[in-house]
C-alpha cells in the first residue's frame, strides 16, 4: 500500500484525537481498515471541535487528503463500502485486544504491551461511534480497558504491584492526557498458541464493576492483537476440547416466513451481523456461540423478532 501524505503539525486543539492518529499510522500495514476508520473518527472529531482557525482547517484538509487516497486503495473491501462489516471488524478487532490485555492481566503478566492492548482497546470503541451510537456493552468495556491501562501503568510507573484481575473502578479515570499509556508500540509478532489464549471457560461468571467479557467469536482470527515474545509465554500444542452444545429450538426446523412478516432494513442487518458473528465464533471452533447467533439470525428472519 502506497504511502500517505505526512500531517502538518496537530494543532492545539485537537489534542484529544492524537492518540487516535498515532493508531492508525500503527495500523496502515497491519490493518487498513482500521487505520481508515481510525482517521476517519479523528476527522469527524476534529470537525466538531474546530473547523474554522487556519491551522485546523489545513490540518483537516490534509487529513482528508490521506482518506480519499485510502479509501480509494480499499475501494475494493467491504469493509469500507459497508458499514455494518466495516462495524463488525472494528468490533471484533477491539474485543480480540481487549481479551488479550484481559487475560495478561488475569495471568499477572504485567508489561507494556498489555497496558497498550487495553488502551488501544478503548480507542477503537472511540472508533466504533463513527457508525452510531455505542452499545451498553462497549461503553462498559472502553471504561474498564481505559481505567485498567491507566491503574496498571501507575502501578508499574511508582513501583508498585498491580493487583490482577478485575478489580473495583474507584474513579472514571481519564487517560487522555497521559502520553506515557498510549505511547508503547504495539507488539509486532504473531500470536503463539499459549496459555493465556482466550477460553470461556476459564472466566468467572459473576459480573465485575458492570462489565461481562464476551465470548471468543467477538474476536476473528483475521484482527490478532499478537502476543510479544517478551512476555516468556511458551507455545503449546492446543488440543480439542469437548463442548457442550446448546438446545436447538425444535420450532426453527419447521419454520417458514410467513408472508405477512415485514422486514425492515434494520432486521436484514440485524440477522447479517448475527451471521458474522456465528462466522468469527467457528474461527475458534466455538460452536456454542456460533449456533446461538444462527438461531438468533434464523428467528428473527422468520418471525420477523429476537
Amino acid at each position: 500500500m502506497a504511502a500517505l501524505a505526512p500531517l502538518p503539525p496537530l494543532p492545539p486543539q485537537f489534542k484529544s484525537i492524537q492518540h487516535h492518529l498515532r493508531t492508525a499510522q500503527e495500523h496502515d500495514k497491519r490493518d487498513p481498515v482500521v487505520a481508515y476508520y481510525c482517521r476517519l473518527y479523528a476527522m469527524q472529531t476534529g470537525m466538531k471541535i474546530d473547523s474554522k482557525t487556519p491551522e485546523c482547517r489545513k490540518f483537516l484538509s490534509k487529513l482528508m487528503d490521506q482518506l480519499e487516497t485510502l479509501k480509494k486503495q480499499l475501494g475494493d473491501n467491504e469493509a469500507v463500502t459497508q458499514e455494518i462489516v466495516g462495524c463488525a471488524h472494528l468490533e471484533n478487532y477491539a474485543l480480540k485486544m481487549f481479551l488479550y490485555a484481559d487475560n495478561e492481566d488475569r495471568a499477572a503478566r504485567f508489561h507494556k504491551n498489555m497496558i497498550k492492548s487495553f488502551y488501544t482497546a478503548s480507542l477503537l470503541i472511540d472508533v466504533i461511534t463513527v457508525f452510531g451510537e455505542l452499545t451498553d456493552e462497549n461503553v462498559r468495556h472502553r471504561k474498564y480497558a481505559r481505567w485498567k491501562a491507566t491503574y496498571i501503568h501507575n502501578c508499574l510507573k511508582n513501583g508498585e504491584t498491580p493487583q490482577a484481575g478485575p478489580v473495583g473502578m474507584d474513579d472514571d479515570n481519564d487517560v487522555e492526557e497521559n502520553e506515557d499509556v498510549g505511547a508503547t508500540s504495539l507488539p509486532t509478532q504473531p500470536p503463539q498458541p499459549s496459555s493465556s489464549t482466550y477460553d470461556p471457560s476459564n472466566m468467572p461468571s459473576s459480573n465485575y464493576t458492570g462489565i461481562q467479557i464476551p465470548p471468543g467469536a467477538h474476536a476473528p482470527a483475521n484482527t490478532p492483537a499478537e502476543v510479544p515474545h517478551s512476555t516468556g509465554v511458551t507455545s503449546n500444542t492446543i488440543q480439542p476440547t469437548p463442548q457442550t452444545i446448546p438446545a436447538i429450538d425444535p420450532a426453527l426446523f419447521n419454520t417458514v416466513s410467513q408472508g405477512d412478516i415485514c422486514l425492515t432494513p434494520e432486521d436484514f442487518a440485524r440477522a447479517q451481523k448475527y451471521c458474522k458473528y456465528a462466522g468469527s465464533a467457528l474461527q475458534y471452533e466455538d460452536v456454542s456461540t456460533a449456533v446461538q447467533n444462527l438461531q438468533k439470525a434464523l428467528k428473527l428472519l422468520t418471525t420477523g423478532r429476537e
